[in-house]
């Protein structure tokens, strides 16, 4: 761009934003990229996207400067700058990168198997009436396979995992599993209290 006045105010511009913003920053990198495009069809000025570093993936966040976005909603003439980040791409980032710490004091000590609609049904009354007599247990969202639910559980640091099948439907006691031993018993409400209060 030597030969192009306005390339170098251009430049001049971006260095100025450069040193500016450096100036606040302490744990971050900031690095000017000819190549980056986004949204050509509303940005009129910088953009910009957050790469985390150590990481394989693209970015997790991104936005620009644009001209007259607003006009879209009725407001004429209003300039601004956005940007968004990707909550599953930051999960997936702290997942590669084992921030999650590996236990938890929230995390929920039963986790109810999901069989199915109607089993789900019974399964979460045993969870609300747990959780109202103070114990962490939540429902597996979906009727996944099981051993990807025992890997969830596995994961989450959940110690107990309950089958409430169609055998169970209306039964008073139900199969609870110890992930650590692997060992099973059928347990009435309060075995299971009994069970978790004791762990």
């Amino acid at each position: 761009m030597a030969e192009s006045s306005e390339g170098n105010l251009g430049l001049d511009e971006m260095n100025f934003v450069l040193n500016q913003a450096k100036a606040g920053l302490n744990s971050a990198e900031l690095v000017f990229d000819f190549t980056l495009a986004r949204g050509l069809n509303y940005y009129t000025g910088s953009i910009f996207e957050v790469a985390a570093h150590g990481v394989s993936m693209g970015s997790i966040g991104g936005g620009g400067r644009y001209a007259d976005l607003t006009s879209i909603f009725g407001m004429k003439n209003t300039s601004g700058v956005g940007i968004s980040f990707g909550l599953d791409r930051i999960y997936l980032c702290l997942e590669e990168l084992n921030l999650f710490p590996s236990t938890t004091a929230n995390a929920a000590a039963v986790l109810f198997a999901n069989f199915g609609a109607e089993e789900s049904v019974v399964a979460y009354q045993w969870v609300a009436k747990l959780v109202a007599s103070g114990i962490r247990a939540e429902l597996y969202p979906d009727a996944s396979k099981l051993k990807k639910q025992f890997d969830f559980a596995d994961k989450k640091g959940i110690g107990y995992l309950a089958l409430v099948g169609t055998n169970e439907l209306t039964a008073s006691e139900i199969p609870v599993k110890n992930l650590a031993t692997g060992e099973q018993t059928t347990l009435d409400f309060e075995g299971i209290c009994s069970l978790v209060k004791g762990a």
